[in-house]
């Protein structure tokens, strides 16, 4: 049984009521699917033992899968199987019982869910290397590394940005692929993860309400030190370099469609009143922070059109 600190224990107990009208929302919002009828089946095959994978065995209804949509694919799928530490980390920070535990073991099923037709549609189709994604499963899941934030605090607040960012990864994933089935698969996947963030995202505005300045400071961590879960995949660094240069997920993402329209627009850090010394700090240091993001964000957006310009001219 997790243990939790004092002042984990009050911040959670004041929270409880809240997370449980949320997760009532949610078991009411939520609509039933089911894998087996997004998945392609017919488009499958035995394998034989030792097969040798190549991109041309790849059945997309015609469509020709661009190297950072495999890419793309890979990673989400790798990260939803590295489930169990996710988890093990929702449960040391909120505790097992009340709405709390009751919504980590629904939040659990259904993230289960979604590696069921990610990985099903991946083989059925013959999209990706069976052999190389499974060994990168085993080294994933053996590995265990995932993002791990320090108090409830802190998490609840990664998990609302972290849970948005997935969408839109998931969403910008399935409009690329080119295929119907997949874009199916994605599409429903992404709306689950959209009513994660609802969860988390309303959840910490009813803690900065509660404790404004603690949320503030922990925010400024949680920006800082912002990681998406994947990076103990193989070949992590080659991968998300080919999934920001094909526009799926990059720091222009990150900053204006996850910080800038939760940060800013919902939580309203900017207009916070009555924080202590330190909470000031940090939010000098967070909204100075956003701000240099928003210039790096758009000097690589002009960097890549440049790019493509040039690849343009050279056809």
């Amino acid at each position: 049984m997790t243990t939790l600190d004092s002042g984990s224990q009050a911040f959670i107990a004041e929270l409880e009521p809240v997370a449980a009208k949320l997760l009532d929302r949610h078991l009411a919002t939520a609509k039933e699917w089911f894998p087996h009828e997004l998945v392609p089946y017919s488009r499958g095959r035995d394998f034989a033992k030792g097969y040798e994978w190549s991109p041309c065995d790849a059945d997309l209804d015609g469509a020709e899968l661009p190297e950072a949509v495999r890419s793309a694919l890979f990673v989400n799928l790798l990260t939803e199987d590295n489930l169990p530490f996710y988890f093990r980390d929702i449960e040391r920070m909120f505790g097992m019982e009340s709405a709390f535990g009751e919504w980590n073991r629904r939040w659990t099923a259904e993230e289960g869910r979604h590696s069921i037709a990610i990985r099903d549609y991946l083989i059925a189709t013959r999209a990706v290397d069976p052999v190389h994604l499974e060994r990168a499963r085993m080294a994933q899941v053996s590995g265990g590394e995932v993002p791990t934030p320090d108090s409830p605090l802190a998490g609840v607040l990664y998990v609302s940005l972290q849970e948005l960012a997935t969408r839109i990864a998931h969403r910008n994933t399935g409009k690329l692929i080119g295929d119907p089935a997949g874009y199916e698969v994605m599409s429903r996947v992404a709306n689950d993860e959209n009513l994660h963030y609802l969860f988390y995202r309303d959840l910490a505005t009813a803690a900065i309400e509660f404790d404004p300045s603690s949320m503030v400071v922990a925010l400024e961590e949680v920006v800082r030190t912002f990681a998406m879960p994947g990076t103990g995949i193989l070949d992590f660094d080659k991968h998300s370099a080919a999934i920001s240069h094909a526009g799926i997920y990059d720091a222009t993402i990150l900053h204006e469609q996850v910080f800038l329209p939760v940060i800013l627009n919902h939580w309203k850090i900017q207009h916070l009143e009555r924080l202590t010394a330190a909470a000031e700090r940090a939010r000098e240091a967070l909204l100075t922070r956003l701000e240099r993001l928003g210039k790096l964000a758009k000097a690589l957006a002009a960097r890549a059109e440049r790019r493509q310009a040039a690849v343009l001219a050279g056809a």
